[in-house]
């Protein structure tokens, strides 16, 4: 269960000694360093980890990671122009983890231990989350995420939350929706063996077709960075399966797209991906149509705030947002509410108030955390129809 709110704290004592070695596996910290109340006339600093450079951030293959920066700093300019805070202003102090977990230690450590900061937001996969997470709980710092989806993450501890529900809750919902409008019965799936998510994704997947009595003809699988799936297309597209599910993140996702149709997959065996938005679409063209995603938002959805969001979303960035640009735009005015309702910078006062968001209105629809800090909100299947992400009907 998550920590019951706390009294306002007005003035406490920063201790502690920065210790710990920086590597590959998980950093155990020494002490536990206590956050500086801010005076409310001052500036009120919060850490931010996302992939500024690598294979996450902008390249080849779409924006990447750029589009939850933008969202940030969009909802920051805002709420620092309303005064949701009264006289606090909200600093955001951004570290590039590089597209690698031991990039994400370091940022998470820094930023722990020299900044202070009583909240981190971001981490934009799963895979560098179960690195990243275990050591803002161990320091009592809230690690605040906004699109990681792998199963069981915000269970680490009172101190972890996310604005993406689970795969686990997402999975079931959109098989049950797609199998009883597509009928299939015969599914291929290609999955990452690598990428934490992914593997997530598989495993949820196959329990979810053993349920509903759906055959698994092949379980192609390969590897974070490949760029060559041809060969386990092939094999898939041999044994004609109803429908083909792929666990993958971006790059890969739209490389098995493009791939598979290039090969002659046909269009009436459509791909079906937890991992795909706006940002994927466009970068696999024509190979996308008729695929389908189970996620979380719409940009068309009508929900109060969500057109103006989308409108000044595409004026200000010259690009559709998509759901990974909504969610952190989302989840900073949650955290936003947190702070307001805690009295409190202290990160155990804000953890507490995060843990009691009951149906607050956000352009993802009314939001909630479970006891774990998971999200609870609808969810939403699409599919791809002339270049363009629709509710699958």
């Amino acid at each position: 269960m998550k920590i019951k709110s706390l009294a306002f704290i007005s003035i406490f004592v920063i201790t502690g000694l920065v210790a710990g070695m920086i590597g590959c596996e998980q950093v155990k910290q020494v002490v536990k360093p206590t956050t500086q109340v801010e005076d409310r006339s001052e500036e009120l600093s919060i850490g931010v980890v996302l992939p500024q450079t690598g294979d996450l951030g902008p390249g080849e293959f779409g924006p990447g990671a750029l589009v939850m920066g933008n969202s940030f700093n969009m909802a920051l300019e805002e709420i620092n122009t309303s005064g949701l805070l009264g006289e606090t202003r909200l600093k955001f102090i951004v570290e590039d983890d590089m597209s690698t977990v031991e990039g994400a230690i370091t940022a998470f450590n820094k930023l722990i231990h020299q900044d202070k900061v009583p909240v981190i937001l971001g981490v934009w996969t799963s895979h560098v989350a179960k690195s990243v997470f275990p050591i803002a709980q161990e320091n009592e710092v809230v690690a605040f995420s906004p699109v990681v989806v792998a199963s069981g993450l915000a269970a680490i501890g009172e101190f972890i939350f996310r604005a993406s529900p689970s795969t686990d809750v997402v999975i079931p919902i959109g098989v049950k929706v797609t199998q009883e409008k597509l009928g299939y019965q015969r599914v291929a799936t290609i999955s990452d063996t690598v990428d934490f998510a992914s593997r997530n994704s598989e495993e949820i997947y196959r329990k979810v077709f053993a349920d509903s009595n759906i055959e698994v003809l092949t379980t192609e699988t390969f590897e974070t960075g490949d760029t060559d799936f041809s060969a386990q297309l092939t094999r898939i597209m041999e044994l004609s399966p109803d429908a083909i599910f792929v666990s993958a993140q971006q790059i890969e996702v739209i490389k098995i797209l493009t791939q598979g149709r290039e090969l002659g997959i046909p269009a009436d065996i459509p791909f079906i991906s937890r991992v795909l938005s706006i940002d994927e679409v466009q970068s696999a063209g024509d190979a996308a149509e008729g695929a389908i995603t189970f996620t979380d938002w719409v940009s068309t959805a009508d929900i109060p705030g969500n057109q103006t969001f989308v409108q000044n979303y595409t004026t200000r960035y010259g690009m559709e947002p998509s759901v990974w640009a909504a969610q952190p735009y989302a989840a900073v005015y949650i955290l936003v509410e947190a702070i307001k309702n805690a009295q409190s910078t202290d990160s155990e006062a804000i953890a507490a108030a995060l843990a009691e968001i009951k149906d607050f209105d956000t352009i993802l629809g009314k939001f909630s955390f479970d006891s774990n800090g998971d999200a609870i909100y609808d969810p939403v299947v699409l599919i791809v129809k002339d270049g363009k992400l629709e509710v699958f009907e």
